[in-house]
Parts: structure tokens; C-alpha cells; sequence
């Protein structure tokens, strides 16, 4: 079998294939890697600016298009296209090695070679890159052919207007310099972006193998046949393990010197760097379980090790990292201490708070002081309780009051204690202090998703399953996407991520189109994150284009149920794989509705708790949705006196302060389940809006900074020719 390269294009055009159009590629890339001689299996276009770039048949709709070096029998699947659009890319495309760094890059030669440029810059007599010579082009990157045109332009706006046709790296340097950096930060600035480690020392410009092997965030190598079915089984799934230069820098960092956090809104790939980052610290350590993955809620951790178990491999490297949402570790340590303990039923927990509660003392309020104060600062005396500062607590309490919620608190505790039941929060206060009693750290590293959602009592025990150190915590976090009301510094969780901090600003999951629906529902009130750091999605964009959401209402729900059936199956039809399709709700009442709905109409459903290998259409909660991403995403019963949730929102007169917190905490419930699609959104309702509609909502998607614009790797010029990395 010859060497196959994969392009993320590839994989991305592979996935919009109907299933017809899917077999017909897999039938001819099976017969193209099985081939004694695969050359044979191409075709080269006339009058072609690069003769390696061949075109494949796969059917009479469809042409692959293939890299094939001169030198050797490695071949790169660049794309999936219609007959004549692969045939113009096969011939306008030419492919080169960036000589200051090594990697792949491909650009559109018809358009950088179009006369209307000379013309341009004769009338404007003026040169916008005049002031720097060409040898420090060349130092850059900037090959010759690119050097002669680069000499022609007169303005930005005749950079900008190359940026879909020159390479990427090449037009990154260039916007640099046009921006105003010095040639030496321009050079730090794409050495940062493109390269893993240190500037190769030689590049041989017609070597486009090492070059591919150098661009891992654009091209992924399958080692044999059954890796090659594996990843066109689930090219979506697949597509998203791959990296984009920004995160690249992040994950395979050869060290960090204490806790590093990267944050970023959703898409932006905060997750599968995470996941790159314990693949390469499980490399490197030479025993099993030393790495620690873990989030907030088993659906997202059974999720991540999915992704894991696609990402990795190599056996031993996989059997190194250990998945388990926080909740399932405290259990873990809690049963090796003293026998498996009973998690306490919260039906009977909130009948317990209501028994407990006063006039002025609701049991909610109860339940979330326990929580938010006593149990987040481990408090376990009554003057501690007395003399604590109730951060994130909106309503101030007398003295007395005090001793009232801590009288029914240790009520409620001693009910609990009575019948030997724990909460999960119980338990992770308990298995710190077992750790910390036998001072035996159970990681050398642990890395944390969605860590916004974590309660400090979960920091805590994470805190102390690991020994401080360099690499000993790896967190990805968003502010925007808070579901949980657990409001705290990481700093006062003994974990200071200061310089150590890294921020993604551009979406590769989600189209504009999504972003411009989803970022308002978020109102324009502040958000802070886990540095205690005001967060801004200042610059969140998305180079990518698509259809816009559509927001259906239904006069009853019975209809909204035919409209989604509908939607739902014309997803299908259009070739969407069913476990790339989530539906999603408020409730879990409405989504079992849903679920029921659908399967009379032979549409089969599975809940968000299935593992990957399912092939149902994913259903769940809002809440459920949270770390995961799919093709398609239909969020229902978003109407007026479901979302927000009334029972989820403290009453204005009671707490205004917890109101407010509610409120936002409902819209990022809602931004959370919008921002899962990746290309296409629909959201129901019955009867009348939710409040929260972007058409209620003043403000819009905040622009990008004027400042330096690094163009995505994977723009149509590039080899992704449509997508780009997964995001989180």
C-alpha cells in the first residue's frame, strides 16, 4: 500500500458527500492505496501550473484531487469536487515549501499572475512594502515568484485583496509587516503560529513529504488500510483531532513552568488542544495512569475519551491517560478509603431543604448558600460561617440570619450522615482531605475541559491529586459558557496561571452566520473569568460562511415536533451522518417527547451519553450539549416560559443580585447549546419567543482588532479547502 496523506479539505469535503457519493470515494481511494503502481490511477490536467497535482475518478459527478511527489510513493488526498471545479483547482493551484519554515503551502497561481496588479501599481507609483529589502523577504518566507508580485503592491487593500490566492504563511508575514512590525517580530510572529519547535536549519524546497510531515495541522498520515476505513467511517469525528498552527503552539509546548490555562470562546479549539496536550505529555512519561483528563460531567468525559481513542495510536501512550469527570474521582478515592459511598437522591435532597427552610430562608436559597459558601470554603464550624466573606452572594445577611442558614445547613448534613448518603460536593471536600492526610498526589499531570463549570470544592481536590509543578495543570475554560453558578478565582484555589495564559480568539467550528445569531443571546453584561480577569470576546470570529440559523415558530407542539422531523430528515438526506445531528432542549421531559416524536417517524434516536460509535440522531438536555459539536444542530422549546427556565431563576425580590446571575446563566445555557453546530442551525418554539431571541437583544458580534490578521490555515487557498480544526 502506498503512503496516504489526508487533508483536512479531504476530510471535510468527504463529509458534505451524500452516501452515494461517499461509496464512490471509497471504492476508488480502496482501489487507488491497494494499486501496485497508484500513479497509474491519475490523471494529470492539461496546461497545469504544477504537475503533481493529479486529479482521481471517483465517479461521474466527483474528482479527488492528489499531491504526488516526484520523489517517492507518498501521496496526499486533497480534496473531494465536483468534476469541474476539481479540474480548475488541479490546474490553478501550485504547491511549494516555505523556505523559512519548512511546511507545506499551496497557492492560487491564475490569480496572483492576473495583469489588472501591474496595472495597479503603475498608476500608484508608490511600493506598500518599499522600505524592506528583499533579503529580509526571503528571511521571512517569501519565495521568489511571490517576491515579483509582492514588489507590484501599492496599498493594503492590494495585499488584502491576494489573501485567498498567496500561501498562507506568506501573506501572514506580509499582513504582519503591513500592520508594523519590524522584520525580527514579523519573524517571531510566524515562527509562533507555524512552527512546533525551533526554524528548521535547511529546507529543501522540492521535498513536499517532509514538508507535509511538518504540517501536522493541515495533513494527517494513515498507516494502513484499516486506519484509512476507520477515518472515512467517521470523517467528522476525524476532522476534528486536527490542529491549527495558533493551538499547535499551545499543546506541543515543550513545558510550562506551573498551571497554564487557555481560554477562548466556543469552537475555538480549546478542547482538542487539551487532548494534543495529554497525547504529548503521555509520550514522554514512562508509566501507566500519570495523566489525568477530566471535566465536569461524565457525557463530556465519556466524549473525550472518544476523541482520545481516535487521536492516539500507539496502545501504551493511550493506556497512560485516565478519563474521568471529577465527580467519578472524588467517588473513587472516597470508596478505596472507606467502602463505595451512597450518592444522595436530589429529589429527597430538596424535600429535605424544604423541611429545613424559613419565611425569609427559601430552600433554594438554602440549598445554594450550603453549596456556594459553607461547602465551597469548606467551612465546618459556626463561627467560620459567622466571619466568611460571601463572594458572589448577592443578598447581605444579618448575624442572625447566618446562624439560621447554618443551623439548617447542619440539619441537612446530619439527615444526610444519618441515612449515609453523600452529595458529590460532600464527597470532593472528603477526598481532598484524604489526600491530603496521606500526602500521596495520584498524577503527574492533570488536565481540565470546560473548567468554568468546576465548583471550588472540585478545584480543591484537583489541586491536591497532583503535585505543584511544571505541567501540573493544563486548564481550558470559556466565561461565556458558564452553566454553573460556581463563581471564583483560580488563584484563591492555590493554581496561579499568571503568564502562563493563552487566549484563542477565532472560531473553526462554527460558521459567521451561527456566530451572528448566537453571540447576542448573551446580552452585554461583563463576564469574568477564572483569573478573576474581565473576558471579552473581543475579536471571536469565524472565517467561515454558511447558510443562516432559522428560528421556527409552531402554534402548538405537536407541529413544532412535524417541523423538526422534517429538518431532521433533511439532514439525512443530505448525506449528514445521524450521530453528526444533535437535537437538544431545556428539559429532559421535552427531550424524551422529542426523542418519542421522532422514533414514530422512523427517525432513530440515542441519548447524548452514547458513545460516538452510535449511530443515532444525539439527543439531549442544553445542558447535556455542553463540550460536544456536531454537523447539525436543531435546539428546541425556545419560547416563552421555558427558556429561561423559571424554576432555574432566583426571584427578583428575594436576591437581585442572584437574579441577574441567573439570568446570564440561562443565556449562556442557550449560547452553549446554539454553538454546538458547526453548519447548520434550527431553532423552535411554541407559542410565543423566548426573551432571549437575538431580535430582543441589542449589540452585535464584536468586530476584529485592527491589528495584525493571521489568515486561518485552511482557507479555500490552502489545503483545507473548506475546513478547518475542531473546536471547544
Amino acid at each position: 500500500m502506498a503512503r496516504l496523506a489526508i487533508a483536512k479539505s479531504f476530510l471535510a469535503d468527504y463529509a458534505r458527500l451524500d452516501k452515494d457519493g461517499q461509496r464512490a470515494v471509497d471504492a476508488a481511494v480502496a482501489k487507488f492505496a491497494k494499486s501496485p503502481d497508484p500513479g497509474l490511477c491519475l490523471e494529470k490536467p492539461q496546461h497545469s501550473w504544477d504537475d503533481r497535482i493529479c486529479t482521481l475518478e471517483v465517479d461521474s459527478r466527483w474528482r479527488g484531487v492528489v499531491l504526488a511527489p516526484v520523489i517517492g510513493d507518498t501521496y496526499c488526498l486533497v480534496a473531494v469536487l465536483p468534476k469541474d471545479k476539481a479540474d480548475a483547482y488541479a490546474t490553478s493551484r501550485r504547491f511549494s515549501v516555505n523556505r523559512a519554515l519548512g511546511v507545506l503551502e499551496v497557492r492560487d497561481e491564475d490569480t496572483i499572475q492576473q495583469p489588472s496588479l501591474q496595472v495597479t501599481a503603475e498608476l500608484a507609483g508608490k511600493r506598500l512594502f518599499a522600505d524592506i529589502s528583499d533579503a529580509d523577504l526571503t528571511r521571512l518566507g517569501v519565495d521568489a515568484q511571490i517576491l515579483s508580485r509582492v514588489r507590484l503592491l501599492a496599498s493594503e487593500a492590494d495585499l488584502e485583496s491576494l489573501q485567498d490566492a498567496l500561501p498562507e504563511p506568506q501573506y501572514a508575514v506580509l499582513n504582519a509587516l503591513a500592520a508594523g512590525c519590524t522584520v525580527d517580530e514579523a519573524r517571531e510572529e510566524i515562527a509562533r503560529l507555524y512552527a512546533t519547535g525551533t526554524l528548521p536549519e535547511q529546507v529543501d524546497p522540492d521535498d513536499l513529504v517532509s514538508a507535509m510531515e511538518r504540517s501536522p495541522g493541515q495533513v494527517t498520515f494513515v498507516s494502513g488500510q484499516e486506519e484509512l476505513q476507520a477515518v472515512l467511517a467517521h470523517p467528522f469525528a476525524a476532522w476534528r483531532t486536527f490542529l491549527h498552527p495558533n493551538q499547535r503552539k499551545i499543546a506541543y509546548r515543550p513545558s510550562y513552568s506551573g498551571p497554564a490555562q487557555v481560554t477562548g470562546g466556543p469552537g475555538t479549539g480549546k478542547t482538542v488542544t487539551l487532548l494534543h496536550r495529554a497525547a504529548f505529555l503521555a509520550a514522554r512519561e514512562p508509566g501507566a495512569g500519570q495523566v489525568l483528563v477530566t471535566s465536569f460531567n461524565g457525557t463530556l468525559a465519556g466524549a473525550l475519551a472518544a476523541q482520545l481513542d481516535l487521536l492516539i495510536h500507539d496502545d501504551d501512550v493511550r493506556r497512560r491517560i485516565e478519563v474521568l469527570n471529577v465527580d467519578r474521582l472524588a467517588y473513587a478515592i472516597v470508596k478505596a478509603a472507606r467502602g463505595a459511598p451512597v450518592i444522595a437522591d436530589e429529589r429527597a435532597l430538596r424535600t429535605r431543604w424544604t423541611k429545613a427552610a424559613a419565611p425569609d430562608l427559601t430552600p433554594a436559597f438554602l440549598k445554594n448558600e450550603w453549596e456556594q459558601v459553607i461547602l465551597a470554603q469548606d467551612l465546618h464550624t459556626k463561627t467560620a460561617y459567622l466571619t466568611c466573606l460571601r463572594t458572589g452572594r448577592g443578598r447581605a445577611l444579618t448575624r442572625a440570619q447566618r446562624s439560621r442558614v447554618w443551623q439548617a445547613a447542619q440539619q441537612v448534613a446530619a439527615e444526610l450522615a444519618a441515612a449515609r448518603q453523600s452529595t458529590h460536593l460532600q464527597l470532593a471536600n472528603e477526598a481532598t482531605h484524604l489526600l491530603r492526610q496521606t500526602r500521596s498526589p495520584r498524577y503527574r499531570h492533570i488536565l481540565v475541559d470546560e473548567g468554568q463549570d468546576l465548583h471550588p470544592s472540585q478545584w480543591r481536590l484537583l489541586r491536591s491529586a497532583v503535585p505543584p509543578g511544571p505541567d501540573d495543570l493544563f486548564i481550558a475554560a470559556d466565561p461565556h459558557q458558564r452553566i454553573y453558578d460556581n463563581r471564583f478565582s483560580l488563584a484563591s484555589m492555590r493554581i496561579d496561571v499568571r503568564g502562563r495564559s493563552r487566549r484563542l480568539s477565532v472560531n473553526y467550528r462554527t460558521t459567521q452566520e451561527i456566530l451572528d445569531w448566537a453571540v447576542p443571546l448573551l446580552g452585554a453584561d461583563p463576564v469574568t473569568g477564572l483569573d478573576g480577569e474581565v473576558d471579552s470576546l473581543l475579536g471571536y470570529r469565524s472565517p467561515m460562511h454558511g447558510s443562516r440559523p432559522r428560528y421556527q415558530m409552531a402554534a402548538t407542539r405537536s407541529e413544532e415536533f412535524g417541523y423538526l422531523a422534517e429538518r431532521v430528515r433533511s439532514w439525512l438526506t443530505a448525506g449528514i451522518e445521524p450521530q453528526a445531528i444533535g437535537v437538544a432542549a431545556r428539559s429532559a421531559s421535552l427531550v424524551r417527547e422529542a426523542r418519542e416524536m421522532l422514533k414514530a417517524d422512523g427517525i432513530m434516536t440515542t441519548p447524548l451519553s452514547g458513545r460516538g460509535s452510535t449511530q443515532g440522531v444525539r439527543a439531549g438536555t442544553m445542558h447535556a450539549m455542553k463540550g460536544l459539536e456536531f454537523q447539525a444542530v436543531a435546539v428546541i422549546g425556545v419560547e416563552q416560559g421555558a427558556v429561561p427556565e423559571p424554576a432555574a431563576i432566583t426571584p427578583e425580590g428575594e436576591d437581585p443580585v442572584a437574579h441577574a446571575q441567573d439570568l446570564q446563566r440561562e443565556r449562556c445555557v442557550l449560547f452553549v447549546a446554539c454553538t454546538r453546530a458547526r453548519d447548520h442551525l434550527y431553532i423552535s418554539g411554541t407559542g410565543e419567543p423566548s426573551p432571549f431571541r437575538p431580535e430582543e437583544l441589542t449589540g452585535t458580534v464584536p468586530a476584529a482588532p485592527r491589528k495584525i490578521s493571521i489568515p486561518r490555515p485552511g482557507s479555500p487557498r490552502g489545503i483545507p479547502a473548506s475546513i478547518l480544526t475542531h473546536g471547544g
